[in-house]
């Protein structure tokens, strides 16, 4: 583990390596798994502002699941998450392109609508953050349905916590991460 200020950041950042191939898995993250995707309690309000710009991008059962839900609701844990199309499906935000599951809050985003470009969550993905009182436990996550980015990562050598420094810096700032960059560098020095 490496502490940078309030974080604790599992060394598999910098040992793992990660690249997305979404013509591979075909965005399963965003249909998969048993809640919709955490979201931090300044998010509430962006996702609130948001929805009445990406409404009409949305698949009916999305809208339809966010009319009926809420922009974001509390799952069976407690924790404040994106609705799920029908309570259990992909996430309510999800657009598919070319059989590809994608975020249209993004989408809208890179066109321009908006300046929120995702729940932080999804941005960080594979990153999962864990908040204790006095830290948070910065996390690679091991999924199944993200082998093909596992893979393509390898080949292409390129470490997680390199793959997700935008949103990596968006989460904990520029400084935080050269602190992770240096720790990196000092403990892999072949890893650029």
């Amino acid at each position: 583990m490496i502490a940078i200020d309030q974080t604790v950041v599992s060394e598999e950042l910098l040992e793992k390596k990660f690249v997305c191939d979404l013509a591979r898995c075909k965005g399963a993250c965003c249909v998969e798994g048993e809640s919709g995707a955490p979201l931090d309690k300044t998010e509430l309000k962006l996702l609130k502002e948001v929805y009445p710009i990406i409404k009409d991008s949305l698949s009916k059962e999305g809208r339809e699941s966010i009319e009926e839900q809420g922009v974001y609701i509390t799952d069976d844990e407690g924790d404040l998450v994106t609705p799920l199309v029908g309570g259990y499906r992909e996430c309510a935000y999800t657009i598919f392109e070319k059989g590809i599951a994608k975020c249209s809050i993004e989408k809208a985003y890179f066109e321009g609508k908006t300046k929120f470009r995702k729940p932080i969550s999804c941005h960080l993905y594979p990153v999962r953050i864990t908040k204790y009182k006095a830290y948070d436990a910065v996390n690679y996550e091991k999924w199944s349905v993200c082998k093909p980015a596992c893979k393509l990562g390898e080949e292409l050598k390129v470490p997680v916590y390199v793959f997700l420094r935008d949103p990596l810096i968006r989460k904990y700032g520029e400084e935080w991460y050269l602190q992770l960059q240096m720790a990196a560098e000092h403990f892999y020095p072949k890893v650029k």
